[in-house]
């Protein structure tokens, strides 16, 4: 059985490798906190324990890459935009992966909002493929601001050898908002 410490990191790259042009800003931001000696932070990106793939290999190359990074998580990091819908390609098969096979749970992150507290409320965003698991209550999901406090709180509680969340729409309370806000 792999040693599944890692955070596995899910965006719509949107085929690019511009940061400025995709959800990709906010995983080179998440890199950036983590890399940052005078901010607390930490989260083993699961993409940095296995060998890169380059632009140019072979999709079923980097399927294998993918599902390796995925066995080796503890957890799903789901950056949600409006742009995450629209990828019909990676990110509903890491979803897939994540849920169906390696029972991940998701810590769905959502730049642009300071409080979620009806995830259901963002539904629109969701891949479909996040939509069905959740409805079919095989996703457990807790939904948190893209913030450094809530990203960071959510990666130390829930894991696959750890604590879950108990179902695919959760949230945290007002009161822990408040308190990872400050």
């Amino acid at each position: 059985m792999a040693y599944r410490s890692g955070t596995y990191i899910a965006f719509h790259a949107g085929g690019t490798t511009d940061p400025t042009a995709s959800d990709m800003k906010y995983y080179r931001m998440i890199q950036a906190w983590h890399a940052n000696d005078n901010i607390e932070f930490k989260c083993v990106n699961s993409h940095d324990k296995a060998a890169a793939v380059r632009d140019s290999s072979k999709k079923e190359t980097v399927r294998r890459s993918l599902i390796e990074r995925l066995r080796n998580s503890r957890n799903l990091l789901l950056i949600v935009t409006d742009q995450t819908k629209r990828d019909t390609d990676w990110v509903p098969f890491e979803i897939t992966q994540a849920v169906d096979n390696f029972g991940l749970p998701i810590i769905a992150a959502y730049p642009g909002y300071s409080k979620i507290m009806d995830p259901s409320a963002l539904r629109h965003l969701w891949p479909a493929a996040l939509a069905a698991r959740i409805d079919n209550g095989s996703a457990k999901v807790i939904h948190v601001p893209f913030g450094r406090s809530f990203i960071d709180d959510a990666i130390s509680q829930f894991g696959v050898n750890h604590k879950s969340p108990a179902t695919g729409v959760n949230h945290y309370s007002e009161q822990a908002h408040a308190s990872l806000s400050a």
